[in-house]
C-alpha cells in the first residue's frame, strides 16, 4: 500500500527554499502545489518589511532569526516572525533595517560560506547569494555587532523582534540568548530606548495573504489525506503509534516539510487527555481513537482532529458524546461570518455542548455550577468545564497556534485561517479530582452512575477554515459525520495490523 516516492525537490537547499521555482510536477493523483513565482515571493517579503515600518517610528528594528541547534544531528526550525519577514531559512541570521524620516534602509546578517564547516551542516548561502536572490544589502553575521554600534550611538530607539521575553516566562529566571544579546546593548548604552516589537508583527501575521492561504490550503489538504489512510488501516490491534507512522508518512510522501507539531493519536482512555502524544498504547475493540494531527507545509500548518470507533461503529454512548460534539461544530459554524463576533461562535458551541450534557445527565443543567478554585481563590465553575476545558479554536499559519485577526479585532476578517474544534472529554477520575466540599461531594455522587457508563470517551473534532473574497470556507474536508465514517470503516481492507501481526505481538511481550 504504501511505495517509496522520491521527490527531487526535497534535494534543493532548505534556505530560502520557499523563494525558489517550483518545477517539479506532482505525482498523478496529487495535489497541485500552489504556483508562486520567487519573485512575487520576494516582492510579498519586501511589502511586508515595508509595512513593519511604516508602523514604526524612526529607530533601527532588529529581527533575530533562531540559532543554530547545540548539536548538529537535530533539526533546525526557523523562528516564525523572522521567517515571515524574510523568507529566509539558515540559522544565526539577523535582519537590520534603519529608518530616517522618508528614507529606510535593510541589511540581512547571515552566515558566510566556509566549505570546511559547510561539510557538516550543508552548503550555505552566504552573503553574495542572499543579496541576489532578496535585493538587500548583505553582510556576514559576525560584523552584526559593529554595525549595531555604529547605528546606536546616533542615540536612535531600537526595536526588537525576537525572543526577548526574559525572567517573566522562565521560573528558572534564566534568559534567553535574544536577551542576553540586548542587555549587552543596554550595558554599553544606559540611555538606549528598547521597545518590542513582536506585537506589530503579530498583528501584520495574523491577516494571510493570497499566498499564504494557498500554502495553508495545502498543508491541510495533505492532512485530509493523511485522516483518510489512517481511517483505512485503523483497526483494534494495532498501536498507537502505527496510526502516527502511516499519518507521518503520508505527510512526507505527499510532500510536507514535517508535521506542524506532535501528532496526537489517543486511543481508550488516552483521548481524554487533550495533548497526549506519548502514542504507544495497543488500540482495543470498543476503543474511539483522537487523532489530532497537522502537516506543515512550505513552513505552514494545518490542524484537524478527528476521532474514530476502533472497531468501526460506534457504541450507543460513543455516538451520542460524538453528535454533541459535532452539533456544537455546526453551531460555531454558523456564527462563521465575515464581520460577526468572533465570540458568538464559542458561545453557540458552548451553549450547545451544555444543553447535550445535561440531557445525557453528565451535568446538572446547562446553568449548573461546582466548587473550584481559580487563581489560588474559591469560585464557581461551569459544570460544562468538567468535561470541556479549552477554548473553540485558534488562528492556524506559520505556527500551529497562530496569530489571528479576531485576537486583536474581535471580528472575524477576510484573510483569517482559523480552527474551530470542540470536544468531551469524560475522564474515569473527573469526579475524583473535584476540591472537597459538601456541595462537590453531593454532585459527585448524583453524576457517578452516569459518568461511569461514559467514562473513557473523549470525542474532539477539529476543521480548519480560511476567509476570502467569497467569506469562510472549510477547508478540512475529511470524513466527519458519523454514518459517514462508519460507512468507509466498513469498506477498508485489511490493514498494516493484520499484516504485521508477528511484529506487534513481539514487540506486545518485549513491552510490560
Amino acid at each position: 500500500m504504501y511505495r517509496l516516492l522520491i521527490v527531487a525537490a526535497y534535494a534543493a537547499p532548505l534556505a530560502l527554499a520557499p523563494l525558489a521555482l517550483q518545477t517539479t510536477q506532482p505525482a498523478p493523483g496529487r495535489p497541485t502545489p500552489p504556483a508562486t513565482r520567487a519573485a512575487d515571493l520576494q516582492q510579498e517579503y519586501r511589502q511586508r518589511r515595508d509595512a513593519l515600518m511604516a508602523r514604526l517610528p524612526d529607530g533601527v528594528l532588529l529581527a533575530i532569526g533562531a540559532p543554530e541547534p547545540r548539536h548538529d544531528y537535530l533539526q533546525f526550525f526557523q523562528d516564525p516572525s523572522f521567517y515571515y519577514l524574510t523568507g529566509f531559512r539558515e540559522p544565526n541570521a539577523a535582519l537590520v533595517m534603519v529608518k530616517r524620516g522618508s528614507s529606510a534602509s535593510t541589511t540581512m546578517f547571515v552566515q558566510p560560506r566556509i566549505p570546511a564547516q559547510e561539510v557538516w551542516s550543508g552548503k550555505r548561502f552566504g552573503t553574495e547569494a542572499v543579496a541576489r536572490l532578496m535585493g538587500t544589502a548583505a553582510r556576514p553575521i559576525p560584523e552584526l555587532r559593529s554595525a549595531l554600534d555604529s547605528l546606536l550611538r546616533t542615540g536612535l530607539p531600537l526595536h526588537v523582534v525576537g525572543d526577548i521575553r526574559g525572567s517573566q516566562d522562565d521560573e528558572s529566571g534564566a534568559l534567553t540568548a535574544d536577551e542576553q544579546f540586548v542587555q549587552s546593548l543596554r550595558a554599553k548604552y544606559p540611555s538606549l530606548r528598547v521597545q518590542p516589537s513582536n506585537e506589530l508583527v503579530e498583528r501584520l501575521r495574523a491577516t494571510k495573504s493570497a499566498s499564504e492561504l494557498a500554502f495553508i490550503r495545502q498543508a491541510v489538504d495533505i492532512t485530509n489525506r493523511a485522516h483518510d489512510e489512517a481511517l483505512r488501516a485503523l483497526e483494534p490491534g494495532m498501536n498507537e503509534f502505527e496510526l502516527q507512522a502511516i499519518i507521518e508518512y503520508t505527510f512526507r510522501r505527499n510532500g510536507a516539510d514535517r508535521p506542524g507539531f506532535a501528532s496526537i493519536v489517543g486511543s481508550g482512555p488516552n483521548a481524554t487527555t487533550l495533548h497526549y502524544n506519548a502514542n504507544d498504547r495497543f488500540i482495543e475493540p470498543g476503543d474511539v481513537v483522537v487523532m489530532d494531527i497537522g502537516a506543515s507545509y512550505k513552513g505552514y500548518s494545518a490542524d484537524v482532529t478527528r476521532t474514530l470507533p476502533a472497531s468501526g461503529r460506534f457504541s450507543a454512548e460513543q455516538r451520542a458524546i460524538y453528535q454533541i460534539v459535532r452539533d456544537a461544530q455546526a453551531a460555531a459554524e454558523r456564527q462563521a461570518k465575515v464581520g460577526a463576533q468572533s465570540q458568538r461562535m464559542s458561545d453557540s458551541a458552548s451553549a450547545t455542548l451544555a444543553a447535550g450534557l445535561t440531557r445525557l445527565g453528565l451535568i446538572e443543567s446547562p446553568t449548573a455550577r461546582f466548587d473550584c478554585v481559580m487563581n489560588g481563590a474559591r469560585a464557581q465553575c461551569p459544570q460544562l468545564m468538567l468535561y470541556y476545558m479549552h477554548g473553540l479554536g485558534h488562528g492556524i499559519g506559520l505556527e500551529v497556534h497562530d496569530p489571528e485577526q479576531y485576537y486583536f479585532t474581535n471580528v472575524i476578517g477576510q484573510g483569517s485561517a482559523f480552527t474551530l474544534e470542540p470536544g468531551v472529554y469524560v475522564r474515569a477520575d473527573v469526579l475524583d479530582v473535584l476540591p472537597d466540599t459538601p456541595r462537590n461531594r453531593a454532585l459527585a455522587a448524583r453524576l457517578r452512575p452516569t459518568v461511569e457508563r461514559f467514562k473513557n470517551i473523549g470525542v474532539r473534532i477539529e476543521d480548519d477554515y480560511i476567509v476570502t473574497d467569497r467569506g469562510v470556507e472549510w477547508i478540512s474536508r475529511a470524513p466527519r459525520e458519523i454514518d459517514e465514517i462508519e460507512r468507509l470503516m466498513a469498506g477498508r481492507s485489511a490493514g498494516p495490523a493484520a499484516r504485521d501481526s508477528a511484529l506487534v505481538g513481539a514487540y506486545r511481550r518485549a513491552v510490560p
